[in-house]
């Protein structure tokens, strides 16, 4: 695969994710916003554990806000592949919270006024798909969902956002918009064949980045995921 130079030349935020870097040119483009998408199972929550625990071991201030997991459930699953979330939590290094989406009304105000606060540098948000429970009308959530992407591109951090499709969708996310707004789309496949089964992964748009467009395995390991050829 042919680099362009000039994309090769702008500043890159490693995923911390093997084998993913290599594709997309050392790493997310800084100040960017990536999707993370697929479906039940896929890894998704593993992939933001692990981009910021990546920002950790560089010493970034990280936010990791979920609206689905409990704080305490988080540590557990993080724990399991060696990440010791609580100690960055105690250093302020790390600032992980949960967001009820019944309780949601203006994120978008509340999370730029964190990271300007505490001068977050990664985000990752875990998972967007929970927003429809919350607005019910289909274009209140493409409003919200944009307002709130490009609220965290003006701010200068790199984030990773999820969002769970339903199996078999040929959509790249539940409410249409994300994948348009988003700098960046990774998509993540759970396919059963017979009584065998894999995972697997695909960069399908990644702006001002000379990706590799092909499908990759993807292997959960005791240290996390780990894209392999």
């Amino acid at each position: 695969m042919k680099k362009d130079g000039i994309s090769a030349q702008l500043p890159r935020t490693p995923t911390g994710v093997p084998g993913l870097d290599s594709l997309i040119q050392g790493g997310l483009l800084k100040g960017t916003s990536t999707l993370v998408t697929g479906g039940a199972g896929t890894g998704k929550t593993i992939f933001c554990c692990q981009f910021i625990w990546e920002g950790l071991m560089r010493g970034e201030t990280c936010l990791f806000i979920s609206f689905e997991e409990p704080p305490e459930d988080i540590i557990a699953d993080a724990k399991n592949f060696g990440w010791d979330f609580e100690g960055f939590i105690g250093k302020k290094k790390l600032f992980l919270e949960y967001h009820d989406p019944f309780q949601v009304t203006n994120i978008t105000s509340l999370l730029v006024e964190r990271i300007k606060e505490r001068k977050i540098e990664r985000v990752a948000i875990d998972s967007t798909s929970i927003l429809g429970l919350y607005f019910k009308d289909a274009f209140e959530v493409r409003k919200q969902l944009y307002k709130l992407l490009m609220a965290l591109k003006g701010t200068g951090v790199t984030t990773v956002i999820t969002a769970e499709i339903p199996e078999d969708s040929k959509k790249l996310s539940r409410f249409g918009v994300e994948e348009f707004v988003a700098d960046g789309v990774i998509v993540l496949h759970y396919i059963g064949v017979g009584e065998d089964s894999f995972n697997s992964i695909q960069v399908r748009k990644m702006r001002r980045t000379s990706h590799d467009k092909n499908i990759f395995s993807l292997a959960f390991t005791d240290r996390g995921l780990v894209v392999k050829k």
